[in-house]
């Protein structure tokens, strides 16, 4: 846990006094003072006489801004950038003489700070009009995008730094817009960060703050009902810890005890979250008490049951009974010192550990967001690097731990509204239209990239504004989908772009088909024919699908006149005993009531276990062996169909084929030769046709069994350039 000393630096706005910079040096030692005494020096004529937006004067925002910085132990580095980015806002003259003489390590931080000032005001203007749900997305995304941004965690604790000192400023002083809108950051934004880092002072002054800003009235109320200032808020607590440090000590207890008064965002935080008034809270006054082991937490829970008469129905064990995010401790609630309640939680260091970087880290609970475990665990990272930073002895090596690759696999980019959209590293413009709309991304010609027109295979970066150019008609290029050609990142976008290619053929496949209707009907003179009937006849629920199937061929002219002029066909009664099944060990079918006699797989169909199956018994032919919804066993004499299911034959095997489309390269066909080989499918015939750089292929194969077929179509799918792939059923 990342705390604050309660030293604070001079006020004062001569920057280069002796005693400012004495002061800065008894907080911490290895910031090199005489680089920071030219840093100020060399500002001088840059600040004096200039104010911030809020209306403070720069020297005395950035001093403020020093004196929240410095107890975080950063460096010399950090307290620099923080002294100079408001830089950032002077003639480029300036700031190029400061790189120039303090370094790019240090004008990358302040230029940072800088940039995630301006982004973060988005949040402001980027959610008007949205529902709460969106609301509550929208806002989340930014703080990612935020965190995103920053390639050093620093950039992040500076600009903490400096907008509780904005809030500082406008709290006393300050016009209504703009303390509006800083509270509203601070609230939305910056306070959220501040919780996740685990950089608690300042989480807790900036909700304080913005809450008194954004709701003074109730900010008041609950402040008289504290019935007493901070101070002696603070000053109760420590009569606490020392009545306590006693009683342990004199029972030859180790622990560490630490206060933690309620800052009144948090009491009020828990009202709402609770629906309880306020005199129903037991914990506006809290402390906590680490110790080494679990017996030593409940002998310090029985000392102070002694020392302070414990408050009823508010004792809690989730050492024994761990709540769901594993927390564990135990928690009570006494009278303590003056007849004032008091919150005591008692934990083991470990069970300390876990809560402050566990994880299940503490803050989603608080903040009710939704889980999201890789970017938890990045938080829980960025928590343990501010732990680690008393440790590191060497500058270069904290600087080096504090740069961070956080999200490393997504970006954050804006639409023009200001909405935050993410996507995976690498993005385009046109990953980013399909992500914001389907349609969009289909209609995507052009895109401009910060108000700067770019190819559409640029790759995006945090932060950016993107706006997509659109056709009022048209869909996307075959282009596209080529991956050399850098165009597509996403497989979301990838899948939609296929998506729309595949109905782009069935709907010629249609068209197609209802052309070859048309003119059969014709040459009968069939003008008034009940297509929907017909499409019915043939085991189709929609007239679409039989028109595609028709327009693809995988329906016959002479299937398609049979449909047409159907002839009822009268066959003699077979007279064979149905007694028995038999086995037929070359195809591995067992027919109810026949013996020796030949199945032979229907060509209209071609069944492969462990499809349900059904048995045609034709006049020298034997058994055809049909799939049980095969469309034309409906034109099939009902007498003479019999059961038939798989034997066990188990170097049987199916004759079927596969079709597919793919983008035509150089060795694709060799590549899906190599599936069939590493699979063992035999292959007995190959049909390609390429048009339009699209080629067509239809494969003949043997199979032993479904499973074997579902997994070569997986595999064809993911060869390079595949749009689809599919078993092809039909006459």
């Amino acid at each position: 846990m990342v705390s604050l000393s309660k030293t604070r630096l001079s006020q004062t706005t001569h920057l280069a006094s002796d005693e400012w910079l004495e002061n800065l040096y008894a907080i911490d030692p290895s910031i090199d003072i005489t680089s920071l005494k030219g840093i100020v020096d060399f500002l001088r004529p840059y600040y004096d006489s200039k104010s911030m937006m809020s209306g403070e004067s720069v020297w005395a925002h950035v001093l403020g801004a020093v004196n929240l910085l410095v107890p975080l132990r950063l460096g010399y580095e950090s307290i620099a950038a923080c002294l100079l980015w408001p830089l950032e806002g002077q003639e480029a003259a300036a700031h190029k003489k400061a790189r120039a003489k303090f370094g790019a390590p240090i004008l990358s931080l302040a230029e940072g700070v800088a940039r995630m000032g301006a982004m973060g005001a988005l949040s402001t203007q980027s959610t008007v009009g949205m529902d709460a749900e969106a609301q509550s997305a929208q806002l989340e995304s930014l703080r990612k995008m935020l965190l995103a941004m920053v390639q050093d965690v620093r950039v992040v604790l500076i600009k903490l730094a400096d907008h509780t000192q904005d809030l500082r400023f406008v709290v006393k002083s300050g016009e209504k817009h703009i303390q509006n809108e800083l509270a509203h950051l601070a609230r939305d934004i910056f306070a959220p960060l501040a919780n996740r880092l685990g950089v608690w002072q300042l989480k807790w002054e900036i909700e304080d703050l913005s809450f008194h800003l954004l709701e003074p009235k109730i900010y008041k109320e609950i402040a008289q009902l504290l019935d007493d200032k901070r101070v002696n808020r603070e000053q109760f607590i420590e009569k606490v810890l020392n009545e306590l440090r006693q009683e342990l000590l004199h029972h030859d207890i180790r622990a560490d005890i630490m206060g933690r008064p309620k800052h009144i965002y948090s009491i009020y935080n828990k009202m709402t979250r609770k629906h309880m008034n306020f005199e129903a809270l037991y914990d506006v006054r809290a402390v906590r008490v680490l110790v080494d082991d679990v017996k030593d937490c409940y002998a310090v829970l029985g000392l102070v049951h002694q020392l302070w008469s414990p408050i009823p129905k508010e004792f809690d064990d989730y050492i024994a009974k761990p709540k769901s995010n594993h927390y564990r401790s135990l928690h009570t609630a006494v009278i303590g010192p003056e007849g004032k309640s008091v919150e005591v939680q008692i934990r083991t260091h470990e069970m300390h550990h876990h809560s402050e970087l566990g994880v299940a880290a503490h803050w989603r609970y608080k903040e009710g967001v939704r889980q999201n475990k890789g970017y938890d665990e990045k938080i829980t990272w960025l928590r343990q690097v501010l732990e680690w930073k008393d440790e590191v002895k060497n500058t270069g090596d904290l600087a080096e731990q504090f740069k961070t690759g956080l999200f490393d696999e997504t970006i954050y980019v804006l639409t023009p509204q200001g909405k935050v959209v993410d996507l995976p590293l690498g993005s385009t413009p046109i990953d980013f239209a399909y992500q914001v709309h389907t349609e969009l991304g289909h209609r995507c010609r052009g895109a401009k990239v910060d108000g700067a027109i770019v190819p559409l295979n640029t790759v995006l970066h945090n932060g950016q504004h993107v706006e997509i150019t659109a056709a009022t008609q048209g869909g996307p290029s075959r282009d596209w989908l080529n991956p050399t050609l850098g165009f597509l990142k996403s497989t979301g976008a990838r899948s939609k772009v296929r998506q729309w290619f595949n109905r782009l053929n069935l709907e010629a496949d249609v068209a197609q088909g209802r052309l070859i209707l048309e003119k059969a009907l014709n040459r009968k003179t069939q003008s008034a024919f009940n297509w929907e009937q017909l499409a019915e006849s043939e085991g189709y629920q929609k007239l679409s699908d039989f028109l595609a199937d028709l327009g693809r061929g995988e329906i016959g002219i002479k299937r398609l006149q049979q449909a047409l002029h159907p002839k009822p066909v009268v066959l003699e009664e077979p007279s064979i005993p149905l007694k028995r099944k038999s086995r037929n060990d070359q195809t591995g079918v067992l027919v109810v009531g026949v013996d020796k006699l030949l199945t032979i797989p229907a060509k209209c169909c071609k069944p492969v276990p462990p499809e349900l199956i059904v048995g045609f018994i034709s006049r020298g032919h034997g058994v055809t062996v049909h799939r049980a919804h095969c469309a034309n066993l409906k034109r099939l004499d009902p007498q003479r169909l019999v059961s038939a299911q798989w034997g066990s034959a188990s170097d049987a095997s199916f004759s079927l084929e596969l079709e597919l489309e793919a983008l035509d390269r150089r060795g694709l066909l060799r590549d899906i030769s190599e599936i069939f080989s590493r699979e063992r499918v035999n292959v007995t015939a190959t049909h390609t046709l390429t048009k339009d750089m699209v080629a067509r292929m239809r494969f003949t194969v043997e199979v032993s069994h479904l499973d074997q077929l579902s997994r070569v179509l997986l595999l064809i799918e993911e060869v390079k350039g595949v749009l689809w792939a599919r078993r092809r059923l039909g006459a």
